[in-house]
């Protein structure tokens, strides 16, 4: 008889720790309170109904675990975030960059013009 009363004591504590740790929009059919005073009341009954209809139920969620958060997810093959939009960069910096870009070219076209000539010297 006592081992009956010991696991209604222990399923009424756990009721009432999660029902008072549960956010009111996580608490279905009666206010937050109205279950405490529920549970306290009738503890087997007010537990098994808590535990029943009381609270909402989430989704289980999966182990953490170390490393890179990407990894985290079931699907491996899972898509890449969307990069971060780079910094704005100044009109002078754009015109550093254009130059450079301007300057390869050349260096490209004259790479071609003298690889064209040493073909048709050979």
């Amino acid at each position: 008889m006592p081992i009956l009363a010991l696991l209604t004591l222990a399923i009424m504590i756990t009721a009432l720790i999660d029902a008072i740790t549960r956010r009111e929009d996580q608490v279905k059919h009666l206010p937050k309170f109205a279950w405490i005073i529920l549970i306290v009341l009738l503890p087997f009954i007010g537990s098994v109904l808590w535990f029943t209809i009381g609270r909402e139920w989430s989704a289980p969620r999966e182990a953490m675990s170390f490393g890179d958060p990407r990894r985290w997810s079931a699907d491996a093959a899972a898509p890449a975030p969307a990069p971060r939009p780079r910094e704005p960069r100044s009109t002078t910096e754009q015109l550093a960059d254009l130059e450079r870009e301007i300057e390869i070219a050349k260096l490209e076209e004259e790479l071609r013009r003298r690889r064209a000539a040493t073909d048709d010297a050979v």
